[in-house]
C-alpha cells in the first residue's frame, strides 16, 4: 500500500501522497469485521466523487481524523523523530551564524534538508496531538 519506498511525503500544507496515507489508515484501524469484508470485496468500490474531495489530506483534515488514526500518525512521527541523532533544537542551534559559517556547502545543505524535515514532522504532530 505504501510503495517500494515505504514512506509518505509531506508537505507543509497536505500530504503529497495522500492516497496512499488515506488508503494506510482506513486499512490499519478498521476493526476485524471491517477488514475481513475489505479483503472479500478486494479493496473498496470505486469513491464518489464526493468523497473524494473530501478525502483530501490537508493540515486542517489531518486534525479531524478519527482517534485511532491520530494515534498511529503521532506514534509513527515520533519513532520517525527518534531515528534521527538529534532533536529539533540541536538543529536550530547549528544554524546560528557561527556554527554555520564553519560547515561545509554539502553540510549546510543537509542541515537545511534535516531541520525542514524535523519541522514538518512537529507540526503533523501538534495536528494529531
Amino acid at each position: 500500500m505504501v510503495g517500494e519506498e515505504g514512506a509518505f511525503v509531506l508537505g507543509w500544507d497536505e500530504v503529497l501522497t495522500e492516497e496512499e496515507l488515506s488508503t494506510t489508515l482506513k486499512v490499519l484501524c478498521m476493526s476485524e469485521e471491517e477488514f475481513k469484508e475489505y479483503k472479500e470485496q478486494d479493496g473498496w468500490e470505486e469513491d464518489s466523487e464526493e468523497e473524494e474531495e473530501n478525502s483530501t489530506l490537508s493540515n486542517a483534515a489531518l486534525s479531524r481524523l478519527r482517534s485511532p488514526c491520530k494515534m498511529l500518525l503521532r506514534d509513527s512521527v515520533l519513532l520517525t523523530l527518534e531515528s534521527y541523532r538529534s532533536d529539533l533544537r540541536a538543529e536550530h542551534d547549528l544554524l546560528s551564524k557561527e556554527v554555520y559559517e564553519k560547515l561545509s556547502r554539502r553540510e549546510q545543505q543537509a542541515l537545511h534538508v534535516r531541520y525542514g524535515q524535523k519541522r514538518i514532522l512537529h507540526q503533523l504532530l501538534e495536528l494529531v496531538q
